[in-house]
């Protein structure tokens, strides 16, 4: 075994574990990095970016089939599917070049990691890290299936999902988050008949009921077979088909498919790092406990990202990355603050997009608050660009007007929510959002009438009222 000694290691080189090590190499430590491969990390190699190039595909299909509303006559849309995957593995090995790039200016050891001790790591067979702190930032994999013979009957999961090549005629998705509905929506574009089995209500269940609701809707209006209530109880193969059995509201019934589409979630990927033997407490569902700043049980050991189990966004890794390393090689206490950080979007058309707090939260807490709305089927340039489907939901303080929420169901809602996202930053309220000049006609407009309304609400001194009836 060969040891060698740094001031910090970085366990994981995705978004996380990158930032955590530029962060603290620019403040002068010595920093290795530790992966197991393919470097590039989640975001670039099975998530973020190969879906969104795989949505801009299906969206643009959707788009030529509803051309007639702005007086275009198109043909039926056809799209080569084995085209279109190369076109993505083309664009992912591009952003991953680039990555890897970066990762290779550090020291950097292939294999996989297992902690000795609170200051010893092993890496593969050959060696052995010292260091007076460490990052782990091994992010998430697939949940293992939890449906009695699913297993047996076999399925696809979302990393699966984002490289066939030849589509199923039919597809059960099992799950409906952002990554199902995002994916469930790209496979039905693309002409796979799909059905989509949930327990809850709708689509996007932590989300408000208006925001899932809507969503919900506008899938089945586009012929995807929603079921709500739907409770799994086993997977069997039968003449040829993936057969899913469920009940709904203690009724029994089944669905038959080509494929299933196993869309339940991922979990933090903390097997095989010997946490216990470093002090670290963990949960094999809930991932690394850590503290406000990144310190997990064990002082000098922080944890980032994904394996944390904390809003598995990218910006939220790097944001946490850049906060760990510099408490760690600093010897600070930085307290991390998700009021704003958890700011997140799917890419459904219509897109979702959220900030803040959520109406399910405050009413929760019993927290007092006046809101607005308006549907984009009412404002000028959406109606002019045929893009009417969902609304903007405007949330504020009833004593002073501080914006403490917004949410989107709607076009370009991905970059429609960061104006409320830089007017809370700056804890504006909605009185200072209507004094902003808004050009006309733009979709960004849509937000000056929320706020009005939430003014309105302020000025009848009905917040309470507001907060009791949702």
């Amino acid at each position: 075994m060969k040891r060698h000694r740094y001031d910090l290691v970085v366990v994981g080189a995705g978004s996380g574990g990158y930032a955590a090590a530029r962060t603290a190499r620019e403040l002068g430590a010595n920093v290795a990095l530790v992966d197991h491969g393919p470097l590039g990390g989640l975001c670039i190699l099975n998530g973020c970016m190969p879906s969104k190039t795989l949505l801009a595909t299906s969206d643009l299909v959707q788009a030529i089939r509803e051309s007639g509303g702005l007086a275009v006559q198109a043909g039926v849309p056809t799209v080569d599917v084995a085209k279109l995957i190369a076109r993505k593995r083309e664009v992912i090995a591009g952003f991953a070049d680039y990555r890897v790039e970066g990762i290779n200016t550090f020291p950097l050891y292939a294999g996989v990691a297992r902690f000795l001790s609170p200051g010893e790591l092993q890496v593969g067979a050959e060696d052995i890290l010292e260091a007076g702190s460490f990052i782990v930032g091994t992010g998430s994999v697939v949940a293992p299936p939890v449906f009695p013979g699913l297993a047996e009957a076999g399925y696809i999961d979302s990393d699966a999902a984002l490289d066939l090549e030849r589509l199923p005629a039919s597809l059960v998705v099992l799950g409906g988050g952002y990554v199902a509905s995002e994916l469930s929506q790209y496979f039905a574009r693309l002409g796979v008949a799909t059905t989509i089995l949930i327990r809850a209500r709708h689509l996007l269940s932590g989300e408000d009921d208006d925001v899932g609701d809507a969503l919900t809707g506008y899938f089945r209006d586009e012929g995807i077979d929603v079921r709500s209530g739907a409770q799994v109880t086993r997977v069997e193969v039968a003449e040829g088909k993936k057969v899913v059995h469920y009940t709904q509201a203690g009724v029994e019934y089944s669905v038959a498919a080509d494929e299933i589409f196993y869309a339940l979630g991922r979990v933090p990927n903390v097997e095989q790092l010997g946490l216990e033997a470093a002090g670290v407490r963990y949960h094999s569902v809930s991932g690394i406990e850590t503290g406000p700043d990144m310190r997990t049980s064990t002082p000098n050991i922080f944890a980032v990202g994904d394996v944390t189990g904390h809003f598995p966004l990218v910006h939220v890794a790097i944001y946490q990355g850049e906060l760990a390393a510099r408490n760690a090689i600093l010897g600070t206490s930085e307290a991390a603050d998700y009021s704003l950080q958890r700011t997140h979007t799917i890419f459904t058309d219509p897109q979702v997009a959220v900030v803040g707090a959520t109406e399910k939260e405050l009413i929760r807490s019993r927290t007092p608050y006046v809101s607005g709305s308006y549907l984009f089927s009412e404002h000028g340039k959406a109606i002019s660009i045929n893009r009417t489907k969902g609304f903007v939901k405007m949330l504020a303080a009833p004593d002073d007007g501080r914006i403490i929420g917004a949410a989107i169901v709607g076009v370009e809602a991905s970059d429609l929510i960061h104006e409320v996202v830089v007017a809370m930053y700056y804890h504006g309220t909605v009185y200072d959002f209507v004094k902003i000049p808004h050009l006309h006609p733009t979709l960004a407009e849509i937000w000056t009438y929320p706020a009005e309304e939430a003014i309105g609400q302020i000025a009848q001194n009905a917040p309470t009222a507001v907060a009791a009836a949702r």
